[in-house]
């Protein structure tokens, strides 16, 4: 067996332990074999490959021939120029279409001498997925077709690189989309330092990407950074969701061929994929799965880094990266920012238009509450739909109340508020105005009342001085009545002994001065007449 029959037998492995015991024994003591060998399986497993497909899953569709021949050659009526990336199963080139319009396209096509069965049938199930779709932020399929007979191109191949390949009577199956000049979305919003909510405006175009896929019948099970591009439409940041390789259908086949998804096949990039991918238990896959990994994309958008480290979570192999996506609970974003270094908060900080404690200050709250609905593992408690979540980052955008979020008195008044700054700060303005109003005329009344009541206390203090005065000025007149009446007797007493000792002059002074004076009481009485 050569080292590309070895490959196709190793994937066909369940398990990394499987596939290393079937390599020891097919490989032998021939180490120049199992490098070959290895090679093939390290770059069919690579996740970074452009458009070539998700990571550790056997259905990488891909382009064409070694890069020295490219040159010269052509593929029916396009010709290619220029080789952009390129998978364990096949290549993308950049090409041109020589007619009925001349244009640069994006080609892709299988390997030659790798086109198994297995590797047909999900190139055509991806060819079939991008035919089905039409939206402006999915990469869209020009043209498809098959490559000539087979030992036709053969003979326009390297014989070095050809000679012992296998190909198909009937030629590989290519197709052609438009080409999509742009760089991953993690990177353009970083090299262009966007802000958090350009990011979320960004964010909201792919999930309306994937909601279409998924009103088609497509669910993606491979969103991932370097498979949403951002290219620029008249200096518009426009995203595009590319790579359907993996993808599923959910109402009808994609095609006649057969697609077989092995017991226990990882599908999937592990950082990206959900709870019930990495489960394997025959838990058919819906499209939730999708909602999962644009919550994981969301939290890289956010935070720049994925919820969990994808080189820790493959250091305990396989079994231990299911366990961690199946039941570790992923950190808040706000919490995970937090748990950086100050340097590298500051770099993130930097790279949004803003400083750390404010990024900190716009992960809390509602972005928490929307990436971890997207997070749960249960996912009868994710967004239902993608729609459902780019609504709510609209929402969120617009200071309205979001689903993600319990909603509570407090939180709707704030959110109101939020969204009505103008109304609020006019109706504050006006209770502040009547408040205060109020308030002075309740302090006028209160001194009103005050003096009021200070002018009563000092009438009643008057009136009650006045009487005591009055009281004080008849006992006054009392006792002079008193002190009168008796000076009087006194006197009339006198003036008796004066006339009996014949004084005339004193009894008449002492009868003289109990004559009443005009208003004043007369005391007199018959003895101050028989005196006088």
């Amino acid at each position: 067996m050569n080292e590309r029959e070895i490959f196709f037998e190793a994937l066909e492995m369940s398990t990394p332990e499987a596939r290393a015991a079937y390599l020891r024994g097919a490989c032998g003591g021939d180490v120049t074999l199992r490098r070959k060998v290895d090679e093939l399986l390290k770059e069919h497993f690579s996740s970074d490959s452009l458009l070539a497909g998700p990571a550790m899953d056997a259905s990488e569709p891909a382009v064409m021939v070694s890069s020295s021949a490219a040159q010269a050659q052509m593929l029916g009526r396009y010709k290619l120029l220029e080789k952009l990336g390129e998978g364990g199963f096949g290549e993308v080139w950049m090409a041109e279409q020589r007619e009925p319009v001349k244009r640069r396209v994006a080609l892709k096509i299988i390997k030659l001498g790798m086109d198994s069965k297995q590797v047909v049938a999900r190139f055509e199930a991806e060819r079939q997925a991008l035919a089905m779709m039409d939206h402006p932020n999915i990469a869209k399929i020009l043209d498809a077709g098959m490559t000539g007979e087979g030992q036709k191109e053969e003979g326009r191949m390297q014989k070095a690189d050809t000679a012992s390949l296998p190909t198909s009577p009937s030629g590989r199956p290519y197709f052609v989309m438009e080409l999509v000049r742009g760089i991953k979305i993690t990177e353009y919003c970083d090299q262009n330092h966007l802000t958090t909510r350009q990011r979320l405006d960004l964010f909201t175009k792919v999930c309306q990407a994937i909601q279409h896929a998924h009103q088609k019948g497509i669910i993606h099970r491979d969103i991932k950074p370097s498979n949403i591009l951002v290219t620029l439409h008249d200096g518009v940041p426009v995203p595009k969701v590319i790579d359907f390789g993996i993808a599923k259908a959910t109402q009808q086949e994609l095609t006649d061929k057969t697609v077989f998804t092995q017991f226990q096949q990882f599908i999937g990039t592990p950082a990206y994929i959900s709870p019930e991918q990495a489960e394997m238990s025959g838990l058919d896959i819906d499209t939730r799965a999708d909602i999962y990994s644009l919550g994981v994309l969301l939290y890289e958008l956010l935070v720049g880094q994925t919820p969990f480290d994808p080189k820790e979570m493959m250091k305990g192999g396989l079994d231990a990266l299911r366990k961690i996506i199946r039941e570790q609970e992923a950190p808040r974003p706000s919490t995970k920012l937090k748990t950086l270094t100050a340097v590298e908060v500051t770099t993130r900080a930097q790279r949004r238009q803003t400083d750390p404690s404010h990024l900190t200050h716009q992960l809390c709250g509602d972005l928490d509450w929307i990436v971890m609905k997207c997070l749960e593992k249960d996912r009868t408690r994710r967004y239902d739909t993608a729609n459902g979540l780019a609504m709510d980052i609209q929402r969120h955008l617009a200071n309205e109340p979001v689903v993600a979020r319990p909603p509570s008195t407090a939180y709707k008044i704030q959110k109101a508020w939020q969204r009505n700054k103008v109304i609020f700060t006019s109706a504050a303005l006006v209770a502040v105005a009547l408040v205060a109003g109020t308030g002075v005329s309740t302090w006028q009344a209160v001194r009103a009342t005050q003096a009021q009541h200070v002018s009563a206390q000092a009438k009643a203090l008057a009136e009650a001085e006045q009487e005591r005065a009055n009281d004080q000025a008849r006992k006054a007149s009392a006792s002079e009545q008193q002190s009168r009446r008796l000076l009087y007797v006194a006197d009339m007493n006198l003036a008796q002994q004066a006339l009996n000792l014949n004084n005339l002059g004193k009894a008449r002074r002492l009868l003289d001065r109990h004559r009443p004076a005009p208003g004043a009481e007369d005391l007199r009485g018959w003895e101050w007449r028989y005196l006088w």
